[in-house]
């Protein structure tokens, strides 16, 4: 491969990402493959727009600082490392630590609106969206948010109401008609892990 093979891993909030992302990993070792998320580029909470209740909405594309994170998957194709500060969910118990990126032959680029903005999709070779029943999402969410990092479970219930679902409904999936693959997540995606992973092999080899 002379140049990175980029991948594009999307889908709602809770539909299994991390799990599917960490597999892959696992499978095809580190040494291969490099993992952005789009969550270390949301922009500082003061930055953040805020709903008709003054509450802070986090699942917006303006959320995120996407043209520095096109600026950082360019300098990857150019060979060179990235360094990026960890985004702690402002958790202000947990010290965000330094992240290093470094190029490799596969790039896999996940988050929510990483197929919304046009100069980062027209880089994706490979668009990947992971989906599943609303009712897992939100069960998957409210275990997430609130067992690991502590969030109030009614504000985790009252984000998905009216930021996380609208923002699906309206940013997120109607961009599913522009995916290579979509994988349903309800129980387990192991199958298609295994497409996924020998298609990489044959790529990488």
């Amino acid at each position: 491969m002379t140049q990175p093979f980029l991948i594009g891993v999307s889908g709602g909030s809770g539909a299994g990402k991390t799990y599917f992302l960490n597999k892959l990993m696992y499978a095809l070792g580190e040494e291969s493959i490099c993992l952005i998320s789009q969550d270390h580029y949301y922009r500082d909470k003061e930055q953040q727009p805020t709903d008709e209740n003054g509450v802070k909405n986090f699942d917006t594309p303006e959320s995120i600082d996407s043209q520095q994170l096109l600026h950082d998957l360019k300098q990857l194709y150019s060979g060179s490392e990235v360094r990026r500060k960890e985004y702690t969910f402002n958790n202000p118990a947990i010290t965000p630590r330094t992240l290093i990126f470094r190029p490799r032959p596969v790039i896999i680029l996940e988050g929510l609106f990483v197929f919304y903005y046009p100069e980062i999709a027209q880089l994706i070779d490979l668009k990947i969206f992971i989906e599943a029943k609303d009712h897992i999402k939100i069960k998957r969410r409210i275990l997430r948010d609130n067992l690991e990092r502590g969030c109030d479970i009614n504000d985790v219930l009252y984000r998905y109401e009216h930021h996380v679902m609208p923002a699906y409904e309206k940013y997120i999936s109607p961009l599913k008609n522009q995916v290579d693959i979509i994988i349903p997540n309800n129980q387990n995606p192991d199958k298609a892990l295994e497409v996924i992973v020998g298609f990489l092999r044959y790529k990488l080899s």
